[in-house]
């Protein structure tokens, strides 16, 4: 038998003469959890689309089982029993559980001797064997729109089940998670991994890592850089060896003067799903957003910005009842709003960087009713050059970035602007360190240029080291405030179930 389980040997791959992966090697053993991390950028998803036969390498070999193999596409890879769960599932909603597990390869039977036709009753069957394996006990004929993003998840694990998969790659698959929903999920990857069966697991959360993995290899530039035993390394290390520099202070909150209040909000209400919430917002400061999934956190942050349409409460700027109803309206008054999912609402994927970052203040680069094209050129040079998006060109279409490097785009769209209060839901999802890094001090220089920015995330590391003050959310509700000087996690999660 084959020591290695996979090995990926001196994959290289470029795109229009662009080195993506430079002979790179991955060896992954049989029966544990690797880990692959890196930047946005590094190459890991096109390493993994290399393994699932969606790119091919212009070098190097895949040896599976100890059998060098050509891997032609996904289905190949899947009678292979290599299977990928990604990081953005993309479900068939309307199609029962039974049917997205079993799509492309249905059961079938013949009928009237002549035709096969679909065998609906052996697929729920085994659809049920593989959904209670990794604890799910719904009827196969449920639809999967009835389920929650987690769920979803445990369908994909369940599809690898069912078709005996030997190694599942994992990408990013608690991006969407609570941290009661990733505790349940690596119980079934420990399950999945006392079975024999090898995961290769990419995430951004270092923390995850530790806790998870086995082995640990890390990519850089499109090179391997180390692969070691996870047991004992230092998340510091980690850091180092993905960036290729020290970043001493991951968080790297700036200290400025906190000024009079510019926002207020008052009484805010949407359809049951925000009730009465209520706060103020200084110059300078930075108000961390906490509370579990379905507490109202975006509810409450697109009702303020008149993405939905309050039916309770009011807006003041500068002291100011505001007539907020629409984001224009919004935006008009120096409001940004930084959306939680880039893709769907934060970007315009298929055009360039520049059309994006100039598209939410066209007018300041019209005349006439004609757009400036050197006063547009110049802008997206600057906030490229400011927020370090890694591109060979401002014509580069977003949907070919990195997510470090599209969330970006998404944050310099606004500051085109000028805007003095800026919401930010989930500046960092998704994200690598360095990605992070850049953000934190971006949201560090706003702050001391006198801006106000509300941060709403789900990392309570994140929201202790870079907010002043932490407004806690809990069924809807406010259910208190937390002070830079009193931060304290388990006091923070303690408002979280109140």
């Amino acid at each position: 038998m084959a020591d290695y389980l996979l090995e990926l040997q001196g994959i290289t791959k470029s795109f229009s003469g662009n080195r993506v992966l430079d002979d790179v090697t991955l060896r992954v053993l049989p029966g544990k959890v690797h880990a692959l991390i890196g930047e946005n950028g590094a190459g890991k998803s096109t390493l993994m689309k290399i393994l699932m036969g969606i790119y091919s390498a212009n070098a190097g070999n895949i040896v599976l089982d100890g059998q060098q193999v050509h891997i032609g596409g996904p289905r190949q890879a899947l009678d292979l029993g290599v299977q990928m769960i990604h990081q953005e599932l993309s479900p068939v909603l309307d199609m029962t559980i039974a049917e997205n597990v079993f799509a492309g390869v249905e059961e079938t039977k013949k009928c009237l001797g002549i035709f096969r036709i679909v065998d609906r009753k052996r697929m729920d069957k085994e659809a049920a064997d593989a959904l209670a394996q990794v604890g799910l006990h719904f009827a196969p004929a449920k639809r999967m729109r009835e389920l929650s993003i987690a769920q979803m998840q445990m369908v994909e694990i369940a599809k690898a089940i069912s078709r005996k998969a030997k190694l599942i790659v994992m990408d990013e698959p608690t991006s969407a998670l609570t941290e009661k929903e990733t505790d349940i999920l690596f119980d079934k990857i420990r399950a999945l991994r006392d079975k024999g069966v090898s995961i290769i697991y990419i995430s951004h959360k270092l923390e995850e890592i530790s806790e998870i993995s086995d082995m640990v290899s890390i990519l850089r530039d499109g090179r391997m850089i180390e692969t070691r035993p996870t047991k004992g390394v230092r998340r510091e290390y980690l850091i180092s060896r993905m960036v290729g520099r020290e970043l001493t202070n991951f968080y790297p909150k700036r200290e400025v003067p906190i000024g009079e209040v510019l926002f207020e909000a008052r009484g805010i209400g949407w359809k049951n799903r925000v009730k009465d919430v209520s706060f103020s917002l200084r110059r300078g400061e930075i108000l961390g957003v906490a509370g579990l999934v379905g507490a109202g956190r975006s509810e409450t942050m697109s009702a303020l910005f008149g993405v939905l349409r309050r039916d309770a409460g009011d807006v003041y700027l500068n002291g100011r009842k505001a007539d907020i109803k629409k984001p224009s309206q919004a935006v008009a008054r120096g409001m940004a709003y930084i959306t939680e999912d880039r893709k769907a609402t934060g970007l315009n994927l298929i055009a360039s960087i520049k059309h994006n970052i100039t598209s939410v203040y066209l007018r300041l680069f019209t005349r006439r009713r004609l757009i400036n094209e050197k006063n547009e050129q110049n802008a997206a040079d600057k906030y490229i050059q400011m927020l370090k998006i890694r591109t060979e060109s401002r014509e580069k279409r977003v949907q070919l970035l990195s997510g470090g490097n599209q969330q970006k785009v998404a944050i310099a769209k606004w500051l085109a602007g000028d805007p003095d209060i800026v919401i930010m839901d989930e500046p960092t999802r998704g994200i690598d360190v360095g990605s992070k890094y850049d953000i934190y001090a971006l949201m560090g220089e706003l702050a001391a240029r006198g801006k106000a920015i509300i941060m709403v995330s789900s990392e309570m590391p994140e929201l202790m080291g870079m907010a002043d003050r932490i407004m806690v959310l809990a069924d809807s509700r406010v259910s208190g405030f937390v002070e830079r000087k009193d931060f304290n996690q388990e006091k923070i999660l303690g408002l979280q179930f109140v």
